[in-house]
């Protein structure tokens, strides 16, 4: 690297002015000159640096989440189809359990005074959702009451369903 310095010979001059500028100082002058220096650097770094980084990562991290409750809502809607989903009819314990085997679930229902009460004994949140949005788009039948329960298995939860027309 010396090798490079020298073979500049403006670098050089400017250089040997700097040193003869420097020893013309004081010791407290030199030891001033430092510290405005070095307050000079971390100022540029803090404000040139770092936090333009941190304002660039905190962007990223609201579009990651704007993008993860994008993609949710879209998962959410389901598929666009021409044709309208065919009704379910029957009673409505039937349509309960024909549509619930769609979606994995075992449920047990009871009939109710308007209606039936199905209680899903172990199911994923999002395979619950999905069917209670088909059951919504297939047939009559409509949630009056829900509860829903978390298991001791992550991700796992059990619920109680009242529907009714």
């Amino acid at each position: 690297m010396r090798l490079i310095l020298s073979r500049m010979p403006a670098l050089d001059a400017a250089i040997a002015r700097f040193d003869a500028w420097w020893s013309t100082l004081s010791q407290r002058e030199r030891i001033l000159i430092a510290v405005m220096g070095t307050l000079l650097a971390i100022t540029i770094l803090v404000f040139g640096v770092i936090k333009p980084l941190q304002a660039a990562r905190a962007q990223a991290i609201a579009d990651i989440r704007t993008y993860e409750t994008l993609t949710a809502r879209i998962r959410a809607a389901g598929t666009l189809s021409a044709t309208p989903a065919t009704r379910r009819q029957g009673p409505p314990q039937q349509v309960a359990t024909s549509s619930a085997q769609g979606f994995g679930l075992t449920v047990m229902p009871e009939a109710i005074p308007g209606g039936v009460r199905v209680t899903v004994a172990d199911a994923t949140y999002d395979s619950l959702m999905a069917w209670l949005a088909d059951l919504s788009a297939t047939s009559d039948l409509r949630v009056r009451r829900l509860s829903v329960q978390r298991r001791p298995a992550p991700g796992r939860i059990s619920a109680t369903v009242d529907l009714g027309a």
